[in-house]
């Protein structure tokens, strides 16, 4: 504005110039900034799909799986015994103490295969918001309602403090620069 009034120490195009290269220098850093954010929250809501409220079957003892009583996955306790079968959502995190099944768990963990989850051993784990693909599973539940892996993920992720990209803090250091000359 100043160079448009005569005062100048160099030409009113080479100083407009460089305030446009500024102002997209500025422009840039915001939308990258913008971007990174919205795929945090995009994690965030993509966890929280995962994690709905589905009807669990509890069961008394792994030997009367024909008397199930169906109560929302949000009341379940640690120790309840539930029963899934093929197509129903595992409702918590638990142990498999009987039966084996194909279990999708691409939700949590982005791999595509199916993997087998069976009573005994280290493959007994099995985490809410996961699928059945086939067969069934007598699931003892492991954790309280809002203590699942699901529900610690999503807290880490909408609570974590984004670390700028190396390119961000570049730009940075550039517009600190410019700003001093």
């Amino acid at each position: 504005v100043f160079s448009l009034f005569g005062y100048k120490d160099a030409s009113s195009g080479y100083i407009m110039g460089i305030t446009i290269i500024l102002w997209f220098t500025v422009l840039f850093a915001n939308f990258a900034e913008a971007i990174a954010e919205g795929r945090g929250k995009a994690q965030a809501d993509s966890l929280r799909s995962a994690k709905k409220d589905v009807e669990a079957h509890i069961i008394e003892s792994c030997d009367k799986k024909d008397s199930m009583t169906n109560i929302s996955s949000s009341l379940l306790k640690k120790g309840n015994l539930v029963y899934v079968k093929a197509g129903e959502q595992i409702p918590a995190d638990g142990e498999v103490i009987e039966g084996a099944a194909s279990v999708d768990e691409s939700a949590i963990t982005g791999e595509s295969a199916p993997v087998v989850r069976e009573a005994g051993g280290d493959r007994s784990a099995v985490t809410g918001g996961t699928m059945v693909i086939s067969d069934w599973l007598v699931i003892e539940v492991t954790s309280e309602a809002g203590e699942s892996f699901l529900d610690k993920m999503i807290a880490m992720v909408e609570g974590s403090s984004r670390k700028k990209t190396p390119n961000e803090i570049a730009l940075q250091i550039f517009l600190i620069a410019l700003t001093i000359i």
